[in-house]
């Protein structure tokens, strides 16, 4: 490649000035190893790798996040937090389980006098007995047929 520049002085015009833009076309190197580093599929694996490591990253440091405001809000407040975790569980077990209720009609105590609670607790205490004894049979190897 050859450039040849002539400049000119004159005297007697001091005050103009000029600029050129001159494209020149030079062989990049650097620009083919980055296109052949991008196409081997080695690469391209190696960079998926990375890339799914980044992902997982981001993923443990979201639930660090999370379990991190957990925490604060337990110690700013722990009665209120309880509180508030206890309805949100609550809520989620009604939604998972689809039962449907009133929880302002559950939480007075005459709704627990209705007829059906006394054999509700019967029951209840029924299955927890049986459940009881199923555990014992087996710890102590008890098979009653």
């Amino acid at each position: 490649m050859l450039v040849i520049c002539i400049c000119s002085v004159d005297p007697n015009d001091q005050k103009k000035t000029a600029c050129y833009d001159i494209d020149v076309e030079v062989d990049d190197t650097l620009k083919t190893q980055m296109n052949s580093f991008l196409l081997s599929t080695a690469s391209q694996q190696e960079i998926a790798a990375l890339d799914n490591k980044i992902h997982e990253t981001i993923e443990t440091i979201n639930q660090l996040k999370t379990q991190r405001e957990f925490m604060l809000s337990f110690a700013r407040d722990p009665q209120g937090f309880i509180n508030d975790w206890l309805q949100s569980q609550c809520r989620d077990l009604k939604t998972m389980t689809d039962i449907v209720g009133n929880p302002e009609e559950e939480r007075r105590a005459e709704f627990y006098f209705q007829p059906w609670a006394q054999e509700a607790v019967c029951r209840y205490f029924y299955s927890k007995v049986q459940q009881r004894r199923q555990e014992l049979e087996q710890a102590l190897g008890i098979r009653n047929t």
